[in-house]
């Protein structure tokens, strides 16, 4: 298996050359070749294997460089009862008829970005020590990415972490969880602006070829292929474990921002799993509900992206969503180039008339709903009263995009994005009540917390880079 770059300008490379890369070095998003197919003998087989074991199997089939018995030993360290909570890793809740909740926040961090960032820590590390090299991890995060990157990293030999995030606009529990770290390889980086801005300082100092090879810059982004990869596991896992033979469909809805994890359901539909539908849930951001209903994908300016209850969504500008429209486009490199071009100029860019589009949602499977403030607490009550679960606001999205598009006959699975302690605020006008949390994270809010605010400029960021690594 070999990849490539959506816009066509990079040579073919193999899953650990690109292992350590962010951005392509033409600007695009790596990519496979094809997409590697599950045969119906591979799928019986796969539905009765411990978490680890399934997991092994997906990602070898895009890691086909890695040494088997490497790849294996790398992913068993990774997925355990004591780093997860559960021997499951990612267990299926019923919610009620034909509708289910994974449970993908048991991680370090309560965030479902813990499940591909563990194993990201360790094939970081792996690959730096066979190596003898250095890695300087450069990431923008809206909430959990990366605070879950930052415990993935912390303490591992030879890599740093570098991570911006919108100064005041995660919530006190997200903000605490990062920046009360004191490991000397993390850095946090307040960025005097919106998520959207802090993603756009990263692809600009990725973009700068010199800069990232003296600085050794690498990324754990949804732009990061091997991320993404380690994401399809669980939508293997959950619908197995939703349904008893291999000849039902399911449907997924999954809270949508940056478009990384419902790409991976992207991937694994590809693949041959039998998924229906993936509904993509935004909230008042709605940049990818709107390009699903109308055509139109409209980046906001910084000025237009709402701060809202769900700020892990506050995005406005999808990265991973350039893979997506390369396999709508036919996979066509040339075309995917120039509407990329077009987005950097005018904003923005219509499909709205063109037969790809018209033939998305039978062909792909997507459909789409944004919420509100307002539907968001109320579908946070509804879920709590009918089955005495309680969830965060970004689920919560995710269960009232899914009541809208459930049908009878296909089980629906709505992916967690995390536990609702990192949201106690909008929990609270919720319920009435704060969550409850983890008795190790009681006081988290308390502690001192160690970042720097900058202004949200690639020239400013690579300043700070270079203060810090002592690279000029």
């Amino acid at each position: 298996m070999n990849y490539i770059s959506t816009r066509g300008g990079m040579a073919p490379k193999s899953f650990s050359e690109i292992l350590l890369e962010g951005l392509a070095s033409d600007g695009g998003l790596a990519t496979a070749e094809h997409y590697p197919e599950v045969t119906e003998a591979e799928l019986e087989v796969w539905r009765f294997l411990p978490y680890a074991e399934l997991a092994f199997e997906v990602i070898r089939k895009f890691a086909t460089d890695f040494a088997p018995a490497r790849l294996r030993g790398l992913i068993q360290k990774t997925y355990t009862a004591r780093t997860f909570g559960t021997v499951e890793i990612t267990p299926l809740v019923p919610l009620g008829e034909e509708l289910a909740l994974l449970r993908l926040s048991n991680g370090p961090t309560l965030a479902f970005k813990d499940i591909a960032m563990q194993l990201l820590g360790h094939l970081f590390e792996d690959a730096l020590l066979e190596s003898g090299g250095e890695l300087n991890i450069l990431g923008a995060t809206s909430g959990d990415t990366g605070s879950a990157a930052e415990y993935a990293m912390r303490g591992k030999s030879h890599i740093r972490v570098f991570m911006l995030s919108p100064h005041g606009r995660m919530s006190p529990f997200q903000t605490a969880q990062m920046f009360s770290l004191t490991d000397a390889n993390i850095f946090n980086i307040a960025i005097e602006g919106v998520f959207d801005q802090a993603q756009d300082v990263v692809k600009a100092v990725s973009a700068d070829r010199g800069f990232k090879e003296r600085q050794h810059i690498g990324t754990v982004n949804s732009i990061n292929w091997a991320r993404v990869t380690a994401q399809v596991v669980y939508y293997f896992k959950g619908y197995f474990a939703a349904t008893r033979s291999n000849t039902e469909r399911v449907s997924f809805a999954v809270p949508s921002g940056n478009f990384g994890n419902i790409y991976a359901g992207h991937i694994a539909r590809m693949m041959g799993l039998p998924i229906a539908r993936l509904v993509c849930a935004t909230n008042e951001n709605d940049v990818l509900d709107e390009f699903f209903r109308t055509g139109v994908y409209r980046v906001r300016s910084a000025s237009e992206t709402r701060q809202t209850s769900s700020p892990s969504m506050d995005i406005s500008k999808a990265s991973n969503f350039e893979r997506f429209i390369f396999d709508l486009l036919g996979r066509d490199p040339k075309r995917t180039r120039e509407l990329w071009d077009e987005l950097e100029e005018k904003g923005g860019f219509d499909l709205s008339a063109t037969p790809e589009f018209r033939g998305l949602a039978e062909r792909f499977g997507f459909v789409s709903a944004a919420s509100t403030h307002a539907v968001r607490i109320a579908s946070i009550r509804q879920t709590l009263a009918e089955t005495g679960v309680l969830v965060d606001p970004h689920t919560a999205d995710g269960l009232y995009a899914a009541r809208r598009f459930q049908r009878a006959g296909e089980p629906m699975i709505v992916l967690e994005t995390a536990l609702p302690a990192k949201f106690a605020a909008t929990i609270e006008e919720a319920i009435g009540r704060a969550p409850e949390r983890p008795p190790a994270l009681a006081d988290l809010e308390t502690l001192p917390q160690r970042y720097v605010v900058l202004p949200a400029y690639a020239k400013a960021i690579k300043e700070y880079i270079a203060r810090q690594t002592g690279i000029a």
